[in-house]
């Protein structure tokens, strides 16, 4: 069983693993079958569940509902997380001419009561904005937060993509806590690292969420970076009786900022499989060793 831990200091707590919808559309289930793998997850205690407005051109977030829908009951085990901030364009939204941002009060206001009906639920426990908006008015984004907060239709909030000064600066028009970052961290990605980011929600004790943990794939590519990881992956999870992809999210959760990756895929015998990762020690050799061959070269 995956653990839970708690995302910022007496707050919500999440499944140490999360699985992400975003490709729900391609796994072409019926709602039924959505409804069987949210139950199997959570009976391997993944009960987090990542999406956004966009994910799918606007439709996965009615697909997951429709798979509530036919078991209300089981929202109450389960943790809901939206994004919303960005604007597609989309034949599902023919009045978008261009794809922007748009972390407005009104907009924000209205894609959660969007996200609410489509997910057949009457609250999120955590939403974020999408990404980093050039034109975002902190005041509003604060105005709007404290509104769905007072209103109970969120619980809790936090951002997406963004630096720590523009972290700090929403979180300073805030009465309550931003409770996590999401951002792109794996061993392809190491950026957050270095800049600052994972230091920043150490700080905080907020524990960051991690898209792409296995770099969206391309961990398993022809690049020399690629090939360089998986000949190092390969040798510790020789080591450790484990498989390449266990081993590269055990490396992000011994990171003392407390990392929680979101999967992407529906496949139930790979999510199953990550489970694994949790259970997985390595030693500071192993992973600097993995470090080193991300960056290829040893550390000063």
């Amino acid at each position: 069983m995956i653990s839970q831990i708690a995302l910022y200091p007496e707050t919500l707590s999440l499944s140490r693993l999360i699985l992400g919808v975003w490709r729900m559309v391609e796994w072409q289930q019926s709602p039924q079958e959505t409804l069987s793998l949210i139950q199997q997850c959570v009976d391997l205690g993944i009960t987090t569940f990542d999406h956004a407005d966009l994910y799918g051109d606007y439709n996965c977030e009615g697909l997951f509902g429709d798979a509530l829908k036919l078991n209300p009951a089981s929202r109450s085990r389960i943790q809901l997380v939206t994004k919303c901030g960005i604007k597609l364009v989309s034949k599902n939204r023919p009045e978008h001419k261009i794809k922007h941002y748009d972390t407005s009060y009104n907009h924000i206001l209205q894609s959660v009561e969007h996200s609410l009906q489509q997910l057949h639920t009457d609250y999120l426990d955590l939403l974020l904005i999408h990404r980093p908006d050039p034109l975002m008015d902190a005041d509003q984004v604060a105005a709007a937060f404290t509104e769905l907060k007072q209103s109970g239709k969120v619980q809790y909030f936090g951002v997406s993509n963004f630096s720590p000064s523009q972290f700090d600066l929403l979180a300073s028009r805030l009465d309550f806590p931003l409770v996590t970052n999401q951002i792109e961290i794996s061993v392809m990605h190491l950026d957050a690292f270095t800049d600052g980011t994972l230091e920043h929600l150490q700080r905080l004790r907020a524990a960051p969420m991690a898209w792409s943990p296995l770099g969206g794939g391309q961990l398993f590519g022809n690049s020399p970076k690629a090939v360089r990881l998986q000949k190092a992956l390969a040798a510790v999870a020789q080591q450790l009786d484990a498989t390449l992809d266990q081993v590269a999210l055990a490396w992000l959760l011994v990171h003392p900022s407390r990392i929680l990756p979101i999967l992407g895929t529906g496949n139930l015998n790979r999510i199953e499989s990550a489970t694994k990762a949790e259970q997985l020690n390595l030693t500071r050799e192993q992973w600097f060793s993995i470090w080193t061959a991300s960056t290829n070269k040893e550390v000063p």
